[in-house]
This record gives C-alpha cells, structure tokens and sequence, in this order.
C-alpha cells in the first residue's frame, strides 16, 4: 500500500505511539517496518499472534522482557574472529538468559492457563545456553568488569598487584606524614597520574624529592612527582598490570570464540526475542486503546461496533456502529461541514489499516474486517503550491490516479467529492465517479455536502445515504453517525436559534423549491423515527437483559432447592434407618436374655413365647418413612422407559426421561434443567410415538431409544457432521422438542460448523448456547419447529 495513504489516513501517528510501548532495539526495528498484509491468512495469523500476548497480559499484568540485547554485530564479529568487549559478553550473556526466562514463562503460562499455539510455537526455537550464560557469568560482572574469578592465573596477578599497590601506598604516605612535608607539598595527598602513584610538590621543592614529573597543575605551582624511591616499585606495579591485561585479553577471546560456537542459536534467539517483544507492544497499545480482536474476512464485509478513531482521546471521541459491504457496497455521507464526517472516514481507514497489520481496533468484541489488496483515500485540502495546483485539481489529480487502481477488492475514501468548483458541475461529477468505483465493486465511502446526492442513495443499488447527526439546540455535532438517513441543512434552525429575525428566514424559505423543502422535512421524519427505534431498541435489550437474569435466578434457586431436598431426605432416611437398626438389635438382645434365662432354669418361658415377644417388638421399631407420592408409586404400573414423557408431581412440571439413576429415581429434563427424581413422584404421560412405530421397530430394534444428547468431542470434523445429520433425524422421529450437542470449545471450527449445519436446517427452530449450568459454549441446545 502506498506511503501517501499511511500519511493522509495517519497511520504514521499509530506506528508512533507502538514504539512507546517496545522494551528493545530489536522489537523497535519490527515495530518501525510495522506494515499492512494484503495476505488474508498472514492477517489471520498476526492477528491471533497479538491476541495471545493481549490475553497473557490480562492475567499476567506483566512480561519478563527486561535484558535483551541487539547482540548481531556482536555475533557476527566473533564468527570472524573479533574479540568481544566485557560489556559486549555481557550483553550476549544477559539476552541468553532474557530468552531462557522468557521461553519458561510461556511453558508456565500454557500449563497453568489455556494453551498459546503461536507463542509456544516460538518459545520452542529458543535454544537454552546456559552453558554459555554461565560461562560469560563466571567471567564478567553486570557492570561489563571481568571478575577475579575468571582464572587462578587473574587472581593471582589481581593479588600482587593489590600487594604492591599497598607498599607503594605505605612508602608514599611515610613520605607525607614526614615533619617537612607540610611545607613541601600542595596536599597530604597521595594520588595516581598516567597509572603511577605521585605526590603533589610545591614547584620551589621539586628537587628535594628527585624522581620523575608527570604532570603539573594549571597554574604551574604544583608538580605532580613520582619520587625516586619509589620508581622501581611503580615499574614492577606496571609490569603486573601489563600480564593481567595480557590475562583479561586472553580470556575475553575464549569467551568470544565460544560465543561463535553459538552463532546460529545467538541468532535465532535475537530473532525470537525480538518477534516477542514486538507482539508484546502491540498487545500493550491495544489495550491502552481499549481495542478487541475483529473477525477477519476476505470477502469485503466491514462490520464495525462503536468505532472510535484510535488517536483521539477515549473520553472525547464518539463511538459509531459503520457497516459496509453486505448490503451495500457504497456509503454517501450527506450534510453540512460539521467535522463528524471526516473523522468516519479516517475511522474506517485506520481500522483497516490497523487491522492488516495484525493491530487489533478501538472497537467493541464482535466487529467484522476485510482483508482489501489496497486502500486509496482523498481526504483534506491537498492545494499544491509547488505544482500551483488548487484544491480542485489536486483533488482530482488524486482521484484519477485512484481510478486507474481501484479494482473489486480496494477500499476507497473520498472526502468532500467534486468540492472546489461550481457546484452543478461538482455533483455532476461525483455521481459520475461514484458510479464508475461502484461498477468495479469497489467499497466506497464517499462524504459530500452537495443535496444532489441525497437521493444518489435511493437511485442506486447498493448504495445508502447517512449522515452526522447535528443537535439544533446545541449549535453543535454530536458526530453520531446515521446509516440511512441522508444530511439535511440546518441553516434555517441555526440562523433562528442565533437570533436572525423570522420574518427575514420565512422570506428565505419562499425561496426553497417545494421538492427541496419536502425532502428536508423527509429527513427530519427519518431521523426522529430512527432516534425512536434506537431508543425501543435499547429498552427492548434492557428488558431481555432483565429476563433473562431473573431466569437464571429462578433455575439457581430450583436447582438449589431440589439439591436440599435431597439431602434432608437422604438424612431422614440414615436417621430412621439407624433408629431402626438400633431397635432391632435391642429386640434381640432381649430375646438373647430370655433364652439365657430359660436355658439356666431360673425361669420358665415358651418358645412361641419368646417368637410373639420378638414380633411385637419388631412391630414397635420406627418405620423408614417414604416419600410423600409412595401412595402413587403404588397405583402407578407403568413400566418407565428412557425418553417416556412424564410429569414431576412435586414441581407439578412435564419433562422426558433421561436415563435410570438407581431402581427407585430417574433422571429427568425439565426444560434446561436435569434434576434426579424419585420414581414415586412421576407420573406417566406418553411415550413419544416414534418409538412406537412398527418402521421403527423394525429397522433399530425394539429396545432403541434416542439420547436427549449427542458428545461429538474427540470426533474428526466430517464425521461430526455427519453424526450430527443422523442424530437429528432421529430425534425428529422420537418427537422430542429439543435436544443437546455436545461439540467442546476447542478451536470453535467443530462449533461453527455444527451451527452452520442446524441453522439451514429446515426442522430446527432456534438454536442457542448452552447456560453456565448446560456447558456454556461447549454445547449448542437445538429447539425443533
């Protein structure tokens, strides 16, 4: 795409305020080639991409991207043999270990959260060098000094000369401390000229000390003298110094060789890092403005809700729902120069823009972008002064040479069309060029003033009027866009509210031709009904809003009561069941007693005795009480079959029978709900004629029942559809009015394609997701006609 549309449309201003947010050089020079693909599935890919890193931010809140390095010149100077400074080792060592930090983070992040195919996918080519990482850590320190431990050969010859800097320092402070030294010296000082230990002398006692000068001071009163006594200790200082330099080279240079070993992974983990930190600015800016993951299509369609335009601040720019490219193809915003126009445009054009750079837009979850091979745009006053072009012309220069590109799958943006010359002729060729961008199949958004064009709209197929919404009470836009309602003038209503006198505007008004004055109060009419129908809409919305979080309530409540029905039943019926068994054991205590007795002749008692005694005792134990339907468990003789239609009496509610939980309670649906009921409280309605029919029986077996669900998870795509097609078919014939599939989240393509299925299908009534308590959107609850 051209570097013009990136300037007119300020897409320049966007990559700007993307470097604010890189943490390297490397992401910086990605950020900086930021560019759109006219590639739909390279679109596809940056777009997930960017929606990975948004989402690790989300439940992260932060990256571990501190520490990397552009470390290629260094990489490439060490493969050709070039020593490597400390800090340059240093560099190499900490992006190592920024990419091995990075690479576990994203492993972690996968295991303890969802899965991110892309990011994992380059976390893989991170090659870990730790061996290399330690080695140049064991060597130099943060600060780029190589460490005494890099050899024992270092540390001994960091040992000496500590030791002979010491003797060098006692020498010279004896020197100082002496009776005349006061009076000699410009400072007791002992101090450190062209890496020699000196003394400052007052100029007149330079001779006293002998030695050597190294240096003096501005004024040429001080000398700064390495005493002679003290030479041959500065000579051996020096000589140490030189082997431990000789020492450091020489390790700096098997570091370096072994920094070339890893040339090819050094490189690869640069690349990586930088790809990362590329993705995690994106992800930054996108959520500094509020932006969401649009859909991506290649067919065109534009589907944008509450827009916003990224560079104007959030709590000032109005958001605007734009569609394009399904319905109509071209969009003629009609009106007064009130601003609000322009802005739509730019809004379109940077949202593509953004979004085929893998951005994702200041827009709400849901909007819908195409993927175009180019965007061409004539917008603002473009007056030429070095080609002594007027406005007109270099409009028009533009125009031509966007009619000589423009083909089905471009986006064009015209702002102000045929404006700068008479305004006959301006419309006249408006229409015309609209019409030659809208034969090629061009998306077109185009904004004028001219009132001709309000009814290019209405004469057109595939084209729709709008408008800026202007508040007459305000004097001023509300920069509301509305799709289908052309622009009226409000010159009259302004020149009123401003206090030009009526008699003068009625007079105006005499002036207006009929049709003219009848299309304005037509547009009055249209806006008023649309501001009434978004308004219904919006309390229609709240209403279902209302609904359905009463519905939810109701079920969580229904759910919770039979749950605690349950339970206190089931605890009655341990209570009573240990009542009984403790009376039982009792009973048989005493009988045990009785027998004992009789058997050691101190009484005489009967057998059939001791038999009626335990009788009427086992007859006195507490009875397990039933539920409050067992008298209808009795009279009810049907036998219960999966799929039977019955009636929960407890909850007086119809519902069909899943499957048999124990062998006194079913299973049963009710509704949405799945609830397990005792056997005594149903009651036997119908078995669904289906499963009754002799065809039937005879082509699946007598004892064939249709499942109320279908699991298709772990299924290959085809084969779920076609186990979709079957299932459905069956549960036509079994009568049931809805049913469950069960598909996963996953990556959503099995979902799509299940509900792309039942929505043609000409049986299906409404289908829908299942509830928090159904699956969520693992399950799709299809509702037969």
């Amino acid at each position: 795409m051209q570097q013009k549309v990136f300037k007119v449309l300020e897409f320049d201003k966007v990559k700007e305020q993307l470097l604010e947010h890189v943490s390297s050089t490397l992401g910086r020079e990605l950020a900086e080639k930021l560019a759109p693909s006219t590639d739909f599935a390279e679109v596809v890919q940056s777009q997930e991409e960017t929606d990975e890193a948004v989402k690790v931010l989300r439940l992260k809140g932060n990256v571990p991207l501190g520490g990397i390095f552009d470390i290629r010149p260094d990489i490439k100077r060490a493969v050709i043999g070039g020593s490597l400074s400390p800090h340059e080792l240093m560099h190499v060592a900490s992006t190592v270990h920024a990419s091995r930090t990075m690479k576990r983070f994203i492993e972690d992040f996968a295991q303890e959260h969802d899965a991110l195919p892309n990011l994992e996918q380059e976390a893989e080519k991170i090659i870990v060098l730790a061996e290399l990482e330690q080695s140049i850590k064991n060597a130099v320190d943060d600060n780029g000094e190589v460490l005494d431990s890099a050899s024992e050969t270092l540390r001994q010859l960091r040992n000496q000369i500590r030791t002979k800097e010491a003797r060098v320092r006692e020498r010279l402070e004896s020197m100082i401390r002496s009776s005349n030294a006061q009076k000699m010296l410009s400072d007791a000082i002992v101090t450190i000229r062209n890496d020699r230990f000196v003394i400052p002398v007052k100029q007149e006692y330079r001779g006293h000390y002998g030695g050597i000068v190294h240096d003096q001071s501005s004024s040429g009163q001080t000398l700064f003298i390495e005493p002679a006594s003290i030479v041959q200790l500065n000579n051996e200082l020096q000589g140490i110094r030189i082997k431990e330099q000789q020492e450091i080279e020489r390790i700096l240079i098997l570091l370096s060789a072994q920094t070339a070993e890893h040339s090819i992974e050094l490189e690869i983990i640069t690349k990586v890092l930088g790809h990362i930190d590329f993705l995690f600015a994106k992800a930054r800016y996108c959520h500094k403005i509020k932006a969401s993951k649009p859909t991506m299509n290649d067919e065109g369609r534009i589907s944008l809700i509450k827009a916003r335009h990224p560079l104007i601040p959030i709590d000032e720019v109005v958001a605007n729902d734009i569609v394009i490219g399904k319905d109509f193809s071209t969009i003629v915003i009609t009106g007064p120069n009130t601003g609000g126009k322009t802005v739509t445009l730019k809004t379109v054009g940077l949202c593509t823009l953004m979004a085929q750079s893998g951005l994702q837009i200041p827009a709400l979850d849901g909007s819908e972008m195409a993927v175009f091979d180019a965007v061409y745009a004539d917008i603002g006053d473009e007056q030429s002064i070095e080609q002594s072009l007027s406005t007109f012309s270099s409009h028009m220069v533009n125009i031509v040479d966007i009619l000589g590109r423009a083909d089905y799958n471009s986006l064009v943006l015209f702002d102000e069309l045929g404006a700068g010359t008479d305004p006959q002729e301006g419309a006249a060729l408006a229409i015309s060029i609209l019409d030659e961008v809208n034969r090629r199949g061009s998306r077109v958004i185009a904004t004028t003033h001219y009132p001709e064009l309000k009814a290019y709209g209405y004469n057109r197929e595939g084209v729709v009027n709008a408008s800026v919404e202007f508040d007459v009470e305000t004097l001023s836009p509300t920069y509301r866009l509305l799709i289908g309602v052309p622009g009226r003038s409000n010159a009259f209503e302004i020149s009123k509210r401003l206090g030009l006198n009526e008699r003068i505007i009625d007079m105006a008004r005499t002036f207006v031709s009929a049709d003219s004055h009848q299309v304005e109060n037509m547009i009055a009419s249209l806006e008023e009904s649309k501001r009434q129908a978004e308004n219904e809409l919006q309390e229609a919305h709240d209403v279902l809003k209302n609904a359905e979080m009463l519905q939810k309530d109701l079920q969580k409540q229904m759910v919770e009561y039979y749950d605690k029905r349950d339970s206190l039943y089931d605890k009655a019926s341990d209570e009573a069941r240990e009542i009984i068994e403790k009376a039982q054991r009792e009973a048989n205590a005493i009988i045990h007693d009785l027998r004992k007795m009789r058997a050691e002749k101190q009484t005489e008692i009967k057998e059939h005795e001791l038999i009626e005694a335990q009788k009427k005792l086992t007859e006195a134990a507490p009875k397990e009480k039933k539920a409050k339907s067992s008298a209808l468990r009795k009279t009810n003789k049907h036998e219960f079959h999966p799929g039977d239609e019955v009636k929960v009496l407890s909850f007086d509610q119809k519902g069909h029978l899943l499957k048999k939980v124990s062998s006194d309670s079913w299973e049963v649906q009710i509704g949405i709900m799945k609830m397990k009921v005792l056997v005594g409280d149903l009651e036997y309605i119908q078995t669904p004629k289906a499963v009754e029919q002799r065809t039937i029986a005879t082509v699946k077996g007598r004892d064939f029942h249709v499942s109320l669900e279908l699991d298709l998870r772990g299924e290959r795509y085809e084969n779920a559809l076609a186990r979709v097609e079957k299932y459905i078919d069956d549960a036509l014939l079994a009568g049931y009015p809805r049913v469950s599939i069960i598909h996963g989240k996953g990556t959503g393509a099995l979902r799509q394609g299940v509900q792309e299925y039942l929505r043609n299908h000409r049986a299906v009534k409404h289908i829908r997701f299942g509830d928090h308590s159904e699956g969520g959107i693992g399950v799709t609850i299809v509702e037969f006609k």
